[in-house]
């Protein structure tokens, strides 16, 4: 349990540092006398790199010890997270900001197998259910409460604390976590191995990603300009969704071990219809908040169910499995946020959430025809 408890901390930790930029984009912009559209892309620039890595380096470091690679993981959050604080140029910055992307897309791979392993079979949904929650309590809580740290002080100091809760989960792993060989852990494999669930799991999380984050980039615009929210309200609501995605993660984490396919299933489908409701009927404050609930209450449930999968799906050894699909969601995370850029010039916000939509749409297609196709032919395993 004590070991479970630092793999959340440094989840919660890998998510604020991705994040916090956002809030904290006007210091920083001032502080190192650069634009905030530069700023914006130390977000950008880390989705990118957290997707072309994942995969090259759990292949990379697949023979270690999870343990030895754990630790090498927080002891980089750490240094680079004291170099962002200390950072007086931008490239430095970057650099920085880099150095902790490459930790966290080995992060996510390493983490599950080894978090799981320590449980028995049966509760292992509730344990992703668990390393989610803590994920996503980084938008809920991390990111807010770094912003206003680095209101009142200066930006480099929630960058600062940053290293210190790495430290911490640093010296339990490192106590606490025995030292083994990666592929004889009890969650090494996976359970019900299936290259066409595999591939099915992956093609629908990464276009569905695509579809929620072209219009999770812009909801705020939406919010404002469609649903005619005010400022304050609209702040308010942004926080309500981060709440309902907080929610929809843990109601999800109960029903994983029970209904791991359906729980997939059903939170792509939640996400589509919140997305298509937002577009039909995002002029009405009261359907706006509605929908806008339905959205973030599917968007954290989709990448933990994804990822729960591959423990039982992994035609090979579950790391790389959640390696793949760690690096696929990041691409559709990278891809809608471009995706509604593009759209944005063409057809008012409204139009961007109606190609989310049918994207989430177009995801639960494939997940549904992944389901059919599994009942009438033989499954395929073993890589």
């Amino acid at each position: 349990m004590a070991v479970l408890a630092a793999l959340m901390l440094a989840a919660f930790t890998f998510n604020t540092a991705e994040n916090l930029p956002v809030g904290l984009l006007e210091l920083i912009s001032e502080g190192l006398h650069v634009s905030v559209s530069a700023v914006g892309y130390l977000v950008t620039g880390y989705g990118v790199t957290v997707a072309l890595a994942s995969l090259p380096l759990a292949h990379v470091t697949r023979a270690m010890p999870r343990r030895h690679v754990l630790a090498g993981l927080l002891a980089a959050l750490i240094v680079s997270s004291l170099v962002a604080a200390l950072a007086t140029s931008y490239s430095l910055l970057l650099t920085a900001r880099v150095m902790t992307a490459l930790a966290q897309a080995l992060f996510w791979a390493v983490m599950g197998p080894v978090a799981v392993g320590l449980f028995p079979p049966e509760v292992r949904g509730r344990v992703v259910g668990a390393l989610s929650v803590a994920g996503s309590l980084a938008l809920v809580v991390g990111v807010p409460l770094g912003t206003w740290i680095g209101q009142q002080s200066d930006w480099p100091v929630p960058l600062a604390l940053l290293a210190a809760l790495g430290l911490l989960s640093l010296l339990t792993i490192a106590a606490l976590l025995p030292t083994s060989r990666p592929d004889e852990g009890r969650a090494a494999y996976g359970s019900k191995p299936d290259t066409r669930r595999f591939g099915t799991v992956l093609a629908a999380g990464a276009l569905s990603a695509t579809g929620a984050f072209a219009g999770f980039t812009y909801i705020v615009k939406f919010l404002g300009d469609v649903s005619g929210f005010s400022p304050s309200t609209v702040n308010a609501l942004f926080a309500a969704f981060g709440v309902a995605c907080l929610t929809g993660v843990g109601i999800a984490g109960a029903l994983l071990d029970r209904f791991p396919h359906s729980t997939l299933t059903t939170a792509v489908a939640t996400q589509a219809v919140g997305m298509l409701g937002l577009y039909g009927t995002g002029t009405h404050s009261l359907a706006a908040v509605l929908f806008l609930v339905l959205m973030g209450g599917a968007l954290g449930p989709v990448f933990m169910a994804t990822q729960n999968e591959m423990l039982h799906c992994a035609p090979g050894r579950t790391d790389i499995a959640l390696a793949a699909n760690s690096g696929a969601y990041n691409a559709g995370i990278a891809a809608g946020a471009a995706l509604g850029g593009l759209v944005l010039p063409l057809a008012d916000v409204r139009g961007i959430f109606l190609v989310g939509g049918l994207l989430s749409v177009g995801s639960c297609a494939v997940l549904v025809g992944g389901r059919l196709l599994l009942r009438h032919k033989p499954s395929t395993s073993g890589l």
